[in-house]
């Protein structure tokens, strides 16, 4: 375990440069609102699939009233790029209905009261209390799962039981940077099937679990 931090200071520094995801680069210039709707079109598609989609959104859509007004099908149309279009455009309804009913048009900044929200997660709303709030919170997805368990850090079977394992070995210093930082290694080397050992900067750190094949 005391490799965490030499292990989070080499890819902090490998990652510094390098094109943020978009919910990442959403949240330093939006409202909570356009984080919680990027994030939502964001699960289960690509991110150059869930920038498409959330541009061409926020071109007709500024606040929870306007995805409540707006045409289904219009909806649709506008997130078709993001995937499960469909299921994502009744969430996005039912979400911001729920935000106008229930807390006066704004994106809550308590776990609680967010995940009480129909469509909304535990990583949905880690993300919005991280990046839209600035909390110290472990926003935890399959990348940010699956290779702590492969460098060895945790022994864990859901997202869930990994974020409380984490939260008790990962410095809090490194917390608002994890998620965008995992997922950039997650999707560049350390990939699920056959990852660049070769390449990787942290290899002498990773005890490489789980790990069959390698290039």
């Amino acid at each position: 375990m005391n490799n965490i931090s030499k292990v989070m200071d080499i890819l902090l520094k490998t990652y510094v440069s390098h094109r943020q995801p978009t919910i990442r680069r959403t949240s330093k210039t939006e409202s909570p609102f356009k984080v919680l709707i990027t994030c939502l079109l964001s699960l289960r598609t690509q991110d150059k699939n869930t920038e498409i989609a959330s541009s061409r959104l926020f071109e007709h859509i500024k606040t929870p009233q306007d995805i409540v007004k707006i045409n289904i099908k219009k909806l649709e149309k506008l997130i078709y790029s993001s995937g499960h279009y469909k299921k994502k455009s009744r969430v996005l309804k039912s979400v911001s209905k729920e935000l106008i009913e229930r807390f006066n048009s704004k994106v809550p900044s308590n776990k609680e009261d967010l995940l009480s929200i129909k469509g909304i997660g535990p990583k949905t709303a880690n993300i919005v209390l991280s990046f839209a709030y600035g909390q110290e919170v472990l926003p935890i997805d399959v990348h940010c799962h699956r290779i702590p368990n492969r460098l060895g850090w945790v022994k864990t079977k859901t997202p869930e039981q990994t974020e409380l394992e984490l939260m008790k070995i990962l410095p809090r210093k490194y917390w608002m940077e994890f998620n965008t930082t995992i997922i950039l290694f997650g999707k560049s080397i350390c990939v699920p099937i056959s990852p660049k050992c070769s390449i990787c900067p942290v290899r002498k750190y990773c005890k490489r679990v789980g790990v069959i094949k390698s290039r």
